[in-house]
C-alpha cells in the first residue's frame, strides 16, 4: 500500500475568524480523533487534502497524519465544502488501526448497455450508488464494477450481487437493497375519444342568463318616472 503522508500542525485558535486566517495561508482546520488517544485540533494543507479527496480512493484513502508528536493512520471521516466556491472548509480525520476491521462505504459503478434498454425500450435507473462493507484498512477497495449488459426489463441488481471476497470483506448493506434496475418508460397515456366526450358531458353547463320580466322593467321605470308625473300635475 502506498504511503500518503499529510503534514499537520497543532491548532490553538478556535472560531470563524481563526478559521478564515488559516484558509488565507493555504491551510484548513482539522480534527483528528478516534482510537485510544484523545482528539487533536490540527491544521492541514488545503491543496494536499483536496487532491486526496479527488483521487480514486477518495475519502477511503489511508493517510499517515504526521505531527510533532508522531504519526497516526487515518481516513477522512467527514469534510465540509463551501457551497459556492467549492473550496474545502473543514476536515474530520478518524484514526484507524491497520489490524482492526472497519466499516466503510464504497462506490458502485456500472458498465455496459442493458438489453432491456437496447431491445425492449426500457429505462436504466441507478437507485443506490454505494454499499457498505467491513474489512481491514488495507483491503478497502477503490470501487466495485458491475456489468449490466444482461439486464432485461424488470430485472434488478441487488447489493448481494456485488462480488466480494468473503475472506476479506463482509457486506453490511441490506443484501436485498436495489442498486439499479431497468423499468418501463413512464408515458402519460392520451385520453380515448370516448373519455374526452364523457368529460365534456360531465362538465357543468354554463348558467343561463335570466332576463328580467316586464314587471321588473316597469317597476324600475316607474320609480324613475314618478317624479316626472308629479311635475306635470304641478
Amino acid at each position: 500500500m502506498e504511503q500518503i503522508i499529510v503534514e499537520a500542525a497543532p491548532r490553538d485558535s478556535r472560531g470563524k475568524n481563526a478559521a478564515r486566517r488559516l484558509r488565507v495561508i493555504g491551510t484548513v482546520p482539522a480534527v483528528l480523533y478516534g482510537g485510544k488517544s484523545g482528539p487533536k485540533a490540527l491544521q492541514v494543507n488545503t491543496k494536499h487534502v483536496s487532491a486526496i479527496l479527488r483521487s480514486a480512493t477518495g475519502h477511503n484513502t489511508i493517510l499517515t497524519v504526521k505531527t510533532e508528536g508522531g504519526e497516526d493512520f487515518a481516513i477522512v471521516k467527514e469534510y465540509q465544502v463551501d457551497p459556492v466556491k467549492g473550496t474545502l472548509l473543514h476536515v474530520d480525520l478518524l484514526r484507524v488501526a491497520m489490524d482492526v476491521r472497519m466499516r466503510v462505504k464504497v462506490p458502485v459503478h456500472t458498465f455496459g448497455e442493458p438489453q432491456g434498454v437496447k431491445l425492449q425500450g426500457g429505462v436504466f435507473e441507478i437507485v443506490t450508488r454505494e454499499i457498505e462493507i467491513e474489512c481491514l484498512p488495507a483491503d478497502i477497495p477503490t470501487e466495485f464494477k458491475v456489468d449490466i449488459s444482461n439486464l432485461m426489463m424488470g430485472m434488478q441488481i441487488h447489493a448481494s450481487d456485488i462480488p466480494l471476497d468473503p475472506e476479506k470483506m463482509k457486506l453490511m448493506t441490506d443484501p436485498l437493497r436495489v442498486l439499479a434496475h431497468v423499468v418501463a418508460l413512464r408515458v402519460e397515456e392520451e385520453k380515448a375519444p370516448e373519455a374526452v366526450a364523457g368529460d365534456a358531458a360531465a362538465a357543468p353547463a354554463e348558467p343561463e342568463v335570466i332576463k328580467k320580466g316586464k314587471k321588473d322593467e316597469e317597476g324600475e321605470d316607474g320609480e324613475a318616472a314618478a317624479p316626472a308625473e308629479k311635475e306635470k300635475k304641478k
